[in-house]
């Protein structure tokens, strides 16, 4: 039986000289790739009590809208500036070159739930921490975050300390 990294195909020099590429699109457009990357990350969630599942734009909604439905539970958005149609509150967070900002609803979140965030890839923890200040600023309390990969070079779980960080796939490198 293949293992989730099996499905994943790796770029060398991909954007630039030096890196390799861990593309998610390869464990997606497999069948069995797709459905074992969600059953691993419903196994993250194992005896974890949460009341609504978030991702982030756009890979997070891919895999964090079938684990919401797995686990019968809503699934709220957080996108980039400007998408979503109603009253929101934004986060701007540092990139690797520059700046980025999300939103949420300001009605998604209600104080005291309990939230997972789901996304695709665990990098410098930038877009993770800035998604959970977004939850905790609506008073919703982040139990849980759950990524597909991880590229443990990047020390993103620094930036996450404190917050309960789980992935499928860890990459020692960046």
């Amino acid at each position: 039986m293949k293992k989730l990294e099996d499905y994943v195909i790796s770029i060398p020099n991909f954007p630039k000289p030096g890196i390799v590429f861990r593309d998610v699109t390869s464990i997606l457009q497999d069948p069995d790739g797709l459905q074992l990357s969600i059953h691993e990350m419903l196994k993250l969630l194992e005896g974890v009590e949460c009341d609504v599942i978030t991702g982030t734009e756009a890979r997070g909604f891919l895999f964090g809208m079938p684990i919401a439905y797995g686990k019968h539970k809503a699934f709220i958005p957080i996108r980039k500036k400007g998408k979503l149609p109603r009253a929101t509150v934004r986060k701007e967070f540092t990139l690797e070159y520059g700046t980025d900002v999300i939103e949420i609803h300001k009605d998604a979140i209600f104080p005291g739930q309990r939230v997972v965030l789901v996304d695709d890839l665990l990098a410098t923890g930038g877009t993770a921490k800035a998604a959970a200040e977004l939850i905790e600023s609506l008073g919703g309390i982040v139990v849980k975050m759950i990524f597909v990969m991880e590229l443990e070079g990047l020390e993103g779980r620094k930036l996450l300390e404190g917050y309960d960080v789980d992935s499928c796939i860890k990459y020692q490198g960046k």
